[in-house]
Formats: structure tokens, C-alpha cells, sequence
């Protein structure tokens, strides 16, 4: 994927923040064929941009989510209700900053995303202040702050991740994707990407690339597709498709499938 991205010019990231921060977001997320990622980026506008820190233009990201024993954030996920919360550390791996990130969405429909430095050498657990930050999180969406004394670490997700700004939105792009429980199992899918699309009241230019190709928005979440991938004993429905498909056939056969943008949607 890198070098697909040097015919794009780069933009900083205080100008990508400045420039997206003024959308009223929608967002879309794609599964598309890792085969297919090197043309649809020649395809794009060459006036999009690429985010560029130091001369890189893609970066490891880790993700560690945490939950309770009986699972209730992914299965807040899965029903889905209106109470949810998704909880974890997010870590930058080429500079080691690491950050605690806390999602809610109470009875009214109202999501709050909390974000808030954290030490990376603590990424994998939570401190004492990080569970009253999840207590606090889980009063105010109406759960029982004493649950926040049950989360653990529950699923690791690795990737890496380039971020663009097209006519009309910011898109990033994750390849490399690999998923491991703590007990070290897991699985990778080195032949998809996942796209996630972050634009105003109309498509941005990724969005109507990609359904150009064939490719439709996917119900797909890192966490719970994963651990629903991992555990098929647990609520699937809204990731059958995906579950039915690349995901089930890298793990359950170790083999990669080739895929078209419609088979992968």
C-alpha cells in the first residue's frame, strides 16, 4: 500500500484535523479486497491528500478492549441497545503514545467519546483511575458503576493505517489486520482491508470510488466481529455476512480466498 500512496501529496496532521473537524460526520465502513486497495487508490483524485508525520505515510496502531467476564459491551454490541459503551487503550506504536478511550451511548441515543492520555506501559490493564473514568462513564448511561471493577482485557487488535483527505471527507485505510486474545490465540487477515469513510452531508470522493467497484458500507467492528469470529458460540447476527465469508474461511482453514468487492461487502 505504500507505494500506491506517493502520487498523493501530503498534508500535516494539525491541517487534517482542522479540515475534518469542520464535517457534520457520517460514517461508512468498507471490507475490501487487500488485491483490489492499489487500484482503487490509482483511481482516486490526485488531488487527495495523504497524511504524512516524518516522512511515513502508514502507521501501527494496537488497540486493547477491555471488558466484563460475561462480555457486556459486546453484547450491547450485538443486540444492539441503545445502552452501549466500548472501552479501550489505543496505542501508536511507532512513537509509543498511548491513549484511554471511553464510547457511550446512553437511552436518548447520544454517544460521548472520552479521550485521555494514558501511560503506554499500562495499555495492556486498567489503573486505578482508569476504572472510576469507566464507573463515572457507566452512571451516566444508566449501567452499574460497580461493574467497572469486573473489566479486564479482553481482545487485542493490531493494524496498520493510512489516513487521506479527498474532495468531500477524510477516509483511512487499515491493512495487516490481526486479532489475539490474551491467552496469545488469534487470527490475521493480511488479504482484506477495512475502510472507514468520515464525510459531511453527501459521499465523499472515497465512498463513490468504492461503490463504483462494487463495494457497499459493511456492519463491521473491529472488537465484536472479531471476538464473535473467534468465539462462534456467541451472538453473530449482525456480522453473518462477514462471519459466513473471509472471516470464517482465514479461520477456520488458514487459507486466503479470493475475494471481489461484492463478495466481500
Amino acid at each position: 500500500m505504500t507505494a500506491a500512496l506517493l502520487r498523493f501529496a501530503p498534508v500535516g496532521l494539525d491541517e487534517l484535523v482542522a479540515e475534518a473537524s469542520l464535517l457534520t460526520r457520517v460514517d461508512r465502513k468498507y471490507v475490501v479486497p487487500r488485491a483490489d486497495l492499489g487500484r482503487l487508490l490509482e483511481e482516486l483524485d490526485a488531488a487527495t491528500r495523504v497524511l504524512e508525520i516524518d516522512g511515513a505515510r502508514d502507521f501501527a496502531y494496537e488497540s486493547v478492549y477491555f471488558d466484563t467476564p460475561d462480555l457486556m459491551s459486546f453484547r450491547m454490541a450485538a443486540q444492539p441497545r441503545r445502552r452501549r459503551f466500548k472501552l479501550r487503550t489505543r496505542t501508536y506504536l511507532d512513537v509509543g503514545t498511548s491513549y484511554l478511550e471511553i464510547k457511550t451511548r446512553g437511552a436518548r441515543g447520544t454517544t460521548v467519546k472520552e479521550r485521555s492520555e494514558y501511560a503506554a506501559e499500562h495499555r495492556a490493564m486498567l489503573t486505578i483511575e482508569a476504572r472510576d473514568d469507566a464507573a463515572g462513564a457507566f452512571d451516566a448511561i444508566g449501567v452499574d458503576p460497580a461493574r467497572a471493577d469486573d473489566l479486564d482485557a479482553t481482545l487485542v487488535t493490531r493494524y496498520r493505517r493510512a489516513t487521506l483527505l479527498s474532495a468531500g471527507g477524510r477516509a483511512t485505510v487499515d491493512t495487516d489486520l490481526a486479532w489475539i486474545e490474551p491467552d496469545g490465540t488469534g487470527f490475521t487477515l493480511p488479504q482484506l482491508a477495512i475502510v472507514e469513510t468520515k464525510s459531511g452531508g453527501t459521499a465523499s470522493a472515497v465512498d463513490r470510488l468504492l461503490w463504483r467497484s462494487g463495494c457497499r458500507p459493511a456492519t463491521v467492528s473491529k472488537y465484536a466481529t472479531g471476538l464473535a469470529a473467534l468465539h462462534p458460540d456467541l451472538p453473530r447476527n449482525r456480522w453473518a455476512r462477514l462471519l459466513r465469508g473471509p472471516f470464517s474461511e482465514t479461520i477456520s482453514h488458514h487459507r486466503t480466498e479470493e475475494l471481489s468487492c461484492d463478495a466481500a461487502a
